[in-house]
């Protein structure tokens, strides 16, 4: 008997799912209005006769600076330039991709290569094979950046790796996502699609730990930098520290549907060990769904996960986080020719909250019962879509503090553009979220080079 634990759930979306379905056919389509990023279809681009070899990348350079002083960090806050190059051969019965970055980076202080932190002179972002075995499947194979779900920068159900060190720092959005070391095993029937996607050994997020980012240390209750920089206990083992990711999706009446469920651990440390104080990542289930389409003239989505922390089921130990359910409800509408306006709501409610407050250490901050978050993004095309100016607002009131990105680019012609940007955090407590972060408020420029097959 399948157990009732968000575990045994994701068993049971995997055993549900009809492999027994008609090979016929073409996968559901898309509602008119949503991106590729969400198409029911993950499918690669179909497969014809004679293989062709694709070379592309771009070159960019990169600069930022602090606007406020953090005695803890550098005033710059980014100084770099990076070379990437990518080399896809697709149309033949293996298809491959291997994407990596060649990188000098002034701020950090060693360039020692680390591909599973992207630190180093190299980052590795894609090597992977592709194989169809059947009409109705597909197989992916390697390093590749994995994502789904419904929210706009924020994430319930995607528990892919992100690296947020470069998100807050300046970096390109592309780099928000991390690659992840995997299998992902695609299947199709003319009524749903499911996806599973199997990493051998854990990959957590490119988390925040002092190195480029100050932030609140519970273990010292202050905010700390560099002379603390944190080294967290990462499960590594392969085959014994896995992950199983699974998404059953389908569309039904233009509204796409899915069916989430994970196993493995938080992304990022969220407990201690409690004889030697280091950071851990405790282990962690998911299940959750989500749904997107067409709403009114705009498209809406929502999306609800619960989030069972393995290591501490009764809430009780004060060493490791409690678990939560995280919902969303967001709506995007173009308000105007080339404005678009988007909303979100998102929630994160602990469960067991008295076990926690009970259990908490003397003099230690507590978190809300609730943890409220909304967000605004307004952006705006001009110059025939060559001027993009975008503003996006995290602000949330139940810790009151939030986080303003707000970035223009402006593409000179097919190869060069130029962009500047800003992240700006603000709070009242140095322990909330991005009132921590307050000190690593930032401008950045950069100028790209970017070319299509040599």
């Amino acid at each position: 008997m399948i157990s009732a634990t968000p575990s045994g759930i994701l068993l049971l979306i995997i055993i549900m799912y009809p492999l027994s379905a008609s090979r016929a056919g073409e996968a559901p389509p898309l509602p008119a209005g949503l991106g590729s990023g969400q198409s029911t279809s993950t499918r690669e681009n179909n497969v014809s006769a004679g293989a062709e070899f694709d070379v592309n990348g771009f070159w960019e350079a990169r600069a930022g600076i602090r606007t406020r002083n953090d005695p803890r960090q550098r005033q710059t806050s980014l100084r770099e330039s990076r070379l990437q190059l990518g080399i896809e051969r697709t149309g033949g019965a293996v298809n491959l991709k291997l994407t990596g970055d060649l990188l000098y980076d002034d701020v950090t202080d060693s360039h020692d290569i680390d591909l599973e932190t992207g630190e180093g002179f190299i980052d590795l972002r894609e090597a992977w094979l592709f194989y169809r075995p059947a009409d109705r499947a597909d197989l992916k194979a390697g390093r590749q950046v994995l994502t789904w779900g419904t929210g706009d920068l924020l994430f319930i159900n995607d528990l892919f790796p992100k690296d947020f060190k470069s998100f807050f720092i300046g970096r390109d959005e592309e780099y928000l996502k991390a690659p992840s070391d995997a299998i992902k095993l695609s299947l199709f029937s003319d009524a749903m699609g499911l996806d599973l996607v199997y990493t051998p050994r854990f990959d957590a997020n490119r988390y925040i730990d002092g190195s480029r980012l100050s932030f609140f240390n519970p273990a010292t209750g202050t905010i700390t930098g560099r002379e603390a920089i944190v080294k967290a206990r990462v499960p590594d083992d392969w085959l014994d520290d896995d992950e199983v990711a699974a998404r059953l999706h389908t569309n039904w009446h233009g509204y796409e549907l899915a069916v989430y469920g994970y196993t493995g651990f938080w992304k990022s440390p969220r407990g201690a060990d409690p004889l030697s104080g280091q950071a851990i990542f405790p282990q962690l289930d998911v299940v959750g769904l989500s749904g997107r389409g067409t709403l009114g003239p705009g498209i809406g989505n929502a999306e609800l996960g619960y989030y069972y922390s393995r290591d501490d089921s009764s809430g009780s130990d004060p060493a490791i986080v409690n678990s939560e359910i995280r919902f969303l409800v967001g709506y995007e509408q173009e308000i105007a020719r080339e404005m678009t306006l988007g909303l979100q709501y998102y929630l994160e409610r602990m469960q067991d909250y008295s076990h926690y407050r009970n259990s908490l250490p003397a003099g230690d901050p507590a978190r809300d019962h609730n943890r409220h978050v909304v967000t605004v993004r307004f952006t705006w095309l001009a110059l025939q879509q060559n001027l993009r100016f975008s503003v996006f607002n995290f602000y949330s009131p139940s810790d009151a503090d939030g986080y303003l990105r707000a970035g223009v680019s402006y593409r000179l012609d097919d190869n060069w553009t130029l962009s500047s940007g800003l992240n700006q955090f603000y709070g009242d407590e140095q322990h909330t979220f991005f009132g921590q972060l307050e000190d690593n408020s930032n401008i950045y420029a950069a100028v790209r080079y970017g070319f299509g097959s040599l």
